[in-house]
């Protein structure tokens, strides 16, 4: 201000500006660490997974179809069946006490165990999860092969007519290892997916070799806990989500790896078992010892294709519809 030509300035104010904190140093091409929304993502595995629900319901039926409900089919899944017949004597020393361990105790047990784990890890919506699985499952897998599917007597040879597809053994063996396979943690879940797997297919093949089931039957049961499971993480809860993982931990540890190599082994088994169908298609009742063993081979490998793939694709769904939330 002027006062008589002289220049005046306010008084300085006492009032010190506040401090701001200096924000720490940022490597160099380092990225600003955000919080990610996970919204987008998790839609996205929600929808994967009810894709693969759907995928898994029609397979189901087209499984049954071919195999049951068709004169090559039924060819087919017998020249398997009696191929089974050699070397029955040395593999049924390994199958049998495979499946001796199926029972209703064992699924009583394993869904307890699942459901135990869930709930240590304070995941209510897991335990629900877990036991919607295991029950929607079997109880599915009876009702289909009790009340909705039948075998029509199409090629006689006076094999019998009774439906059993899809196979209840396995459908206890599969059901039980997604279960642990869901319960666990995250970290846990590649080795569980492994184990489980193995588990499945051993039980599978172990019904072939008893003569109890046809490959499709296990191929159908595999299908149904698929079907299961990948529904029950489409509508994965809240309180179902994984922890934020430590920094510098990985959210996906090794999951990735052993997906690609469930998916390396089925694709050989699948190139397996499509040689051993050239070899013998279109079987007959007037088939060699050769060939029926080679159908037999072809299914096993059959199995062990599907169980690899559900697996696989399984410990991919589990890990993203659970991934930690920020």
């Amino acid at each position: 201000m002027t006062y008589g030509g002289r220049v005046t300035f306010p008084p300085p104010s006492t009032t010190q500006p506040t401090a701001r904190p200096l924000a720490p140093p940022r490597a160099v091409g380092a990225r600003p660490v955000h919080a990610p929304s996970t919204g987008a993502t998790h839609v996205g595995a929600r929808v994967a997974a009810s894709l693969t629900a759907l995928v898994s319901v029609v397979l189901v039926w087209q499984v049954w179809q071919y195999f049951v409900a068709s004169e090559a089919g039924q060819h087919l899944d017998q020249a398997a069946l009696r191929g089974s017949d050699y070397g029955r004597g040395t593999l049924w020393a390994l199958g049998e006490p495979v499946l001796d361990v199926v029972s209703v105790s064992f699924v009583v047990l394993g869904l307890g165990t699942a459901m135990g784990i869930a709930l240590l890890r304070r995941r209510w919506g897991l335990a629900v999860q877990v036991a919607f699985v295991v029950v929607g499952s079997n109880v599915t897998t009876q009702f289909l092969k009790k009340s909705v599917l039948d075998r029509p007597d199409l090629i006689g040879g006076g094999w019998g007519v009774g439906n059993t597809l899809p196979s209840g053994h396995t459908t206890v063996a599969a059901s039980v290892a997604v279960a642990l396979l869901l319960a666990v943690p995250r970290a846990a879940r590649p080795v569980v997916a492994v184990l489980g797997g193995t588990y499945t297919a051993a039980t599978g093949v172990s019904t072939l070799i008893g003569h109890w089931h046809r490959p499709s039957d296990v191929v159908a049961a595999i299908l149904v806990v698929t079907a299961w499971t990948a529904l029950a993480l489409a509508l994965t809860p809240a309180s179902a989500l994984d922890p934020v993982p430590a920094r510098g931990s990985s959210a996906y540890p090794g999951s990735v790896v052993v997906a690609v190599l469930l998916f390396l082994g089925a694709g050989a088994a699948m190139l397996g078992a499509a040689w051993c169908l050239r070899e013998v298609y279109p079987a007959s009742w007037d088939m060699t010892d050769l060939a029926e063993t080679t159908a037999y081979v072809g299914g096993a490998l059959g199995v062990v294709a599907a169980t690899a793939i559900s697996f696989a694709v399984l410990l991919l769904l589990r890990q993203a519809t659970s991934r930690p939330g920020r």
